[in-house]
C-alpha cells in the first residue's frame, strides 16, 4: 500500500478465518457475507484508490440487530471491524485492514419516515444523499447538504465524515443538518442521540458521532432537518484573468454581508476539463471562474446579483453569465459537479486534497500551490468551496511512472502543511482517515491527541472499531501515548506501534 504504515495484522484472527467466516453466515444468512478473493475486490478500496487491501471477509447486514450481533461477536473475540458506506471516502476512511471484518451498510436503503410538520426526514444510513432530496422535492423540500459525489454517497457516510458540498457555506455542513442518528456500539448496545426533539439533555454526544470517522460507533438510523426550496434562485458565472482576483472577489462579497446560497471556484486547467465533459458553455479565455449562487425572494435576489455584479467588476473580471432559467442553473452547477469525473479524463491518477484555510489567506496559498507544482514537478487543477475556504485541490500523477505517487503524496501534504501554517486546518469535509492521520501532529499537540483518544476510549476500549485511522499512533487506553521503557523492554510489547 505505497508504504503506508497499518497496524499489524492479528495472527490469531487469520488462523480463525474459516470459523469467523461460518459464523458471519450464521448471524447474517443468505447473500449477506463475501469471502473470495475476486468478490472481495470492489471492496478492497474507497475513493482514495492510491491505497487497497483485501478485508478478512465482507459482510453485509440488514438489521440493526445483525450489526448488534456482529459487533458483540467481534468484540468478545477482539476481531476488528472495519465499518464501510458506499466507499466514496476520499481519505481512505474505509480502506479495510486484512485482519478486519469489513461491516458495509448498503443494503440499509430504506426511507423510515418524512414528517413534513416537523420538516425531518428519518434514513437507514445506506440511503444516498440525493435519495433524501428525491424523496421530498415533490412537496417542495430538500437536503441542504449536497457533496458531489451526492448520487452515490450515502447519509451515513456523510455523518461519518462529516460531509458539505456546494450549499455548506450558506447552509452547513452535516453536522447542521443531522439532528438524531440510532448506533451501535463496538460492545453490541444500541443507543440513540437525538432525535426530532429541539435539543438533547446533557453532553452532545451527537455532535461528537459527527465527523466521527467510524472510530466510535456503527449508525443504523439518521435523522436530518429538511428545508423549503427557495423561492428564487440564480447562479451568476464570473471569469477573472488570475485566480488571486477571484479569491479577492471571494473575500469582497463576504465582507460585504452577501451569504450566497454557494460559491464556488475553478482554475483554469479545472475549467477546460469540465467544459470538455459537460459542455456547459464555461469562458476557457479566463484563469479563474466563480460560481455564486443567490437565493431567497425575487426582488433579494436580483439586489444581490447586482451588488455581486458590481464587486466582480471592481475585481476584474472579464466575463459574467447570469442564469436566466432553472435549466441554465443546473447546467452552471453541472460543471462544477462533475469537475472530479473531468479531470479523471485528463491524467491515470489524481489525488484530491481537502485543506481549509481562512479565506483572506486563498490568493497567498494559491501562490504557493504554484510554487509546490513547480517543485514536484506536477499539475494541480484547483476545485473548491471558495465561500468558506474549503480548497480541493486536485494532484494529476500516473502511479505507472517512476516515483510520481511518492511525489504526488509529499505534494498533497506540504499543501496541507501550507494550510495549518497560514491558521486553516487539515481538513474541511473529507476527513482525516489514512491520508491526513501522519499529518495530525503538524496541528494537535500530543496533549491535543491524547485528549481525542481518551473520547475514543470511552466508546470503544479495545480499539476495534476501524484501527490505523486518524490518530498517527495506535496507543492503549491505558498508556494514551506513555511509552515507558525499563531495562530495554517496552510496556504492552503486542501493541501495534507505527
Amino acid at each position: 500500500m505505497s508504504g503506508l504504515a497499518m497496524p499489524a495484522l492479528d495472527t490469531a484472527t487469520l488462523a480463525r478465518r474459516d470459523e469467523i467466516v461460518a459464523d458471519m453466515r450464521i448471524i447474517v444468512p443468505g447473500e449477506g457475507v463475501v469471502d473470495t478473493e475476486n468478490a472481495m475486490r470492489p471492496f478492497e478500496t474507497d475513493a482514495l484508490t492510491a491505497y487497497r487491501q483485501l478485508p478478512l471477509v465482507v459482510v453485509l447486514p440488514q438489521t440493526t440487530a445483525q450489526v448488534a450481533r456482529i459487533l458483540k461477536y467481534c468484540s468478545d473475540r477482539n476481531i476488528r471491524v472495519v465499518p464501510r458506506g458506499s466507499g466514496t471516502s476520499l481519505s481512505g476512511g474505509a480502506l479495510p485492514l486484512g485482519d478486519a471484518v469489513l461491516l458495509v451498510m448498503s443494503r440499509f436503503n430504506r426511507i423510515l419516515d418524512i414528517d413534513y410538520a416537523n420538516r425531518t426526514v428519518t434514513a437507514q444510513p445506506g440511503v444516498t444523499n440525493l435519495g433524501i432530496t428525491n424523496a421530498v422535492q415533490h412537496e417542495g423540500f430538500y437536503y441542504a447538504p449536497d457533496p458531489s459525489s451526492q448520487i452515490a454517497c450515502s447519509i451515513g457516510g456523510n455523518v461519518a465524515e462529516n460531509s458539505g458540498g456546494v450549499h455548506c457555506l450558506k447552509y452547513g455542513l452535516t453536522a447542521n443538518n443531522v439532528i438524531g442518528v440510532e448506533m451501535v456500539l463496538m460492545n453490541g448496545e444500541v443507543v440513540r442521540l437525538g432525535g426530532k426533539h429541539l435539543d438533547a439533555e446533557g453532553y452532545d454526544l451527537l455532535g461528537i458521532m459527527t465527523g466521527s470517522e467510524g472510530l466510535l460507533g456503527v449508525v443504523t438510523e439518521v435523522t436530518v432537518r429538511i428545508l423549503k426550496k427557495p423561492e428564487t434562485a440564480r447562479a451568476v458565472l464570473l471569469g477573472f484573468p488570475s485566480s488571486e482576483q477571484a479569491g479577492q472577489c471571494v473575500a469582497d462579497i463576504i465582507g460585504a454581508g452577501i451569504i450566497p446560497g454557494g460559491m464556488e471556484m475553478m482554475d483554469r486547467p479545472a475549467i477546460k476539463a469540465a467544459e470538455d465533459f459537460v459542455q456547459v458553455g464555461y469562458p476557457l479565455d479566463v484563469e479563474a471562474l466563480l460560481i455564486v449562487e443567490l437565493d431567497g425572494p425575487g426582488a433579494e435576489v436580483d439586489h444581490l446579483i447586482a451588488e455581486v455584479e458590481a464587486i466582480a467588476g471592481r475585481n476584474g473580471s472579464t466575463t459574467c453569465r447570469i442564469s436566466t432559467s432553472e435549466e441554465e442553473r443546473m447546467a452552471f452547477w453541472a460543471g462544477r459537479k462533475a469537475a472530479f469525473p473531468a479531470v479523471g479524463r485528463i491524467s491515470p491518477d489524481y489525488l484530491c486534497m481537502d485543506g481549509t484555510i481562512p479565506r483572506k489567506e486563498l490568493p497567498k496559498v494559491l501562490a504557493g500551490m504554484r510554487e509546490l507544482s513547480e517543485k514536484y514537478r506536477l499539475r494541480v487543477a484547483n476545485v473548491f468551496h471558495a465561500g468558506d475556504g474549503n480548497l480541493h485541490p486536485l494532484i494529476l500523477y500516473d502511479a505507472n511512472k517512476d516515483d510520481e505517487l511518492e511525489r504526488a503524496e509529499a505534494f498533497g501534504a506540504d499543501i496541507l502543511r501550507l494550510c495549518v501554517r497560514v491558521g486553516g486546518v487539515l481538513t474541511g469535509e473529507h476527513g482525516v482517515g489514512v491520508e491526513k492521520r501522519d499529518l495530525m501532529p503538524e496541528m494537535f499537540s500530543e496533549d491535543d491527541l491524547n485528549q481525542q483518544i481518551r473520547v475514543k476510549c470511552a466508546f470503544d476500549p479495545n480499539h476495534l472499531l476501524n484501527p490505523g485511522k486518524v490518530f498517527p499512533q495506535l496507543h492503549r487506553c491505558a498508556e494514551l501515548g506513555h511509552m515507558h521503557v525499563h531495562r530495554g523492554q517496552v510496556a504492552f510489547p503486542d501493541i501495534p506501534r507505527f
